[in-house]
């Protein structure tokens, strides 16, 4: 294959005598299917440029800046390998793109738990019988690879698990684009169109540099006693006072960074969605988090243009590395989750995989990617392949009612009906009806509590399709609480589809 030229579509490039393509588009490229497929790439200013894929042939001209762009027409999914050649009019040798397939692209993002590739989990067995050759997987450096037991350990974990059931129900070929940097938070991921359209975020930005300014203020008088008092120093040849620190701006590091760097360049190869493996970094930040989200998704579908176009992301799992005090609520990983599960419901054509039984150990990056996976896979599989045999979720906390000293909860995505189960490992849940549900926490009216709520553990038992959550010791129940802890034990509510039920917390007033 002719060599090829990476640069995001907004920057300008050489001027070459022969066409390049971008080097997004590398052998064994998947194309999305069903929507015009944008190809780019640089020429010679002025050059015709012409893009040949099946039966399509599409010709431009590059601009003044050497930039060129064609868009092919929607297309079938296609597991038949096909040239995708680009070419001058003038005669010089073509750029040939090799093993080329169409089906669904999804962008894989967030930090290290969507970074984990296959070599780092105990995955030997999936990895000896990765032969799958309709899954291709992209990184930021070396193009497109072929989904085998041989380049599989390379590949995004969680993205694997995701594209290797798609793909085994669908047969549609399946392209990872692996944009995912351990250690990141939320903000430098959220294009500054996201940010800039959230009221939230940026009422809190202009808050803190507010709060900026009132302490620049006050040291500016400090600062300039301090220069006075300098300048007499010197004559006298005395000793320095100490200097004065300057106050530094409190502001969220870097928003849009990441996605200038990262996702930018990856604009406009055409894709189906996108799944997201994120929060860590800011736990815990309780509510503000899933504005954050909302800025994000809102963001990336505005620089893509491609409408709402579906995000399925991650709840954090259970974590043993914080706290695990009940009285401590939503200070924890707890209120990331409980920000996604809001996520969930405020941001349209978005799923939620629930995680809080895949770390054995309670450990930050578990080793269990492949139900993480498979259980964000089951929301597209439902959402955008037509399996209304199945349901994409486990029970999502749907409302409450207070019944004397009982609280009565109710839940969508019920499916077959609640059970009490249990998950060891990467083992199917298994229902244990002679267990107890565990997690379940009721509160009662106390001003000298934290938010007013005096927090106690609880019983709770299934009831047809609710769960009914009661203490000898709580007369008035005024809240309630599912797993809101950070690394939750006992958490054994699931639907008899094997899927978990999320953390929630919910009171009297505003549930």
């Amino acid at each position: 294959m002719a060599a090829v030229l990476m640069f995001p579509l907004g920057t300008l490039s050489m001027a070459q005598d022969n066409p390049s393509v971008n080097g997004l588009f590398s052998d064994h490229t998947v194309l999305q299917r069903g929507m015009p497929v944008p190809v780019w790439g640089a020429a010679k200013p002025g050059t015709k440029v012409t893009v040949q894929f099946g039966q399509q042939e599409k010709t431009t001209k590059a601009g003044k800046d050497g930039r060129w762009l064609v868009r092919l027409d929607a297309m079938k999914a296609s597991a038949e390998p096909a040239p995708l050649t680009v070419k001058s009019i003038t005669g010089d040798k073509p750029v040939t793109i090799a093993d080329v397939l169409v089906g669904d692209v999804y962008l894989c993002s967030g930090q290290s738990n969507m970074e984990m590739q296959m070599r780092q989990i105990k995955a030997e067995d999936d990895v000896a019988k990765a032969e799958y050759p309709l899954i291709r997987h992209c990184n930021r450096s070396n193009g497109w690879t072929v989904c085998s037991p041989k380049t599989v350990g390379g590949f995004t974990a969680t993205g694997f698990y995701f594209a290797r059931r798609i793909h085994r129900e669908t047969h549609v070929p399946i392209g990872l684009l692996n944009n995912a940097v351990g250690g990141t938070a939320i903000e430098p991921w959220t294009p500054l169109e996201g940010f800039n359209a959230s009221p939230v975020l940026k009422k809190i930005e202009l808050a803190k540099m507010g709060e900026y300014r009132q302490r620049m203020a006050d040291t500016l008088p400090v600062l300039d006693a301090w220069l006075k008092t300098a300048r007499a120093t010197i004559p006298a040849g005395k000793e320095f006072p100490t200097q004065p620190q300057l106050p530094v701006p409190q502001r969220d590091v870097g928003y849009g960074t990441l996605f200038t760097l990262h996702t930018l360049p990856l604009i406009p190869f055409a894709i189906k969605g996108m799944i997201w493996y994120q929060g860590e970094a800011n736990g815990p930040e309780s509510g503000i988090y899933a504005d954050k989200m909302n800025a994000l998704i809102s963001g990336l579908r505005m620089a893509w243009k491609q409408g709402d176009f579906p995000v399925y992301f991650v709840q954090l799992p259970n974590f043993s590395g914080q706290p695990n005090d009940l009285d401590l609520g939503d200070e924890n990983f707890s209120g990331t989750r409980l920000a996604q599960f809001e996520a969930l419901k405020s941001i349209p054509n978005t799923g939620m995989a629930v995680t809080i039984d895949t770390s054995d150990n309670g450990d930050l990056h578990p080793n269990n990617k492949r139900d993480v996976g498979e259980r964000l896979a089951q929301w597209a599989l439902v959402r955008d392949y037509g399996r209304n045999d199945l349901i994409c979720s486990g029970p999502l906390y749907k409302g409450m009612k207070i019944e004397g000293r009982k609280i009565r909860v109710m839940f969508d995505y019920i499916g077959k009906g609640l059970f009490v189960g249990k998950k060891n490992g990467e083992e199917p849940v298994q229902e244990v009806p002679a267990e107890k549900l565990g997690c379940f926490a009721l509160a009662i009216t106390d001003p000298s509590k934290p938010k007013g709520l005096k927090w106690s553990w609880a019983d709770a038992v299934i009831d047809g399709d609710t769960v009914v959550v009661s203490s000898p010791d709580i007369q008035t129940p005024v809240a309630v609480r599912y797993a809101c802890i950070c690394n939750p034990a006992g958490n054994k509510l699931y639907n008899k589809d094997g899927l978990p039920a999320s953390p929630f917390a919910a009171e009297v007033l505003g549930n």
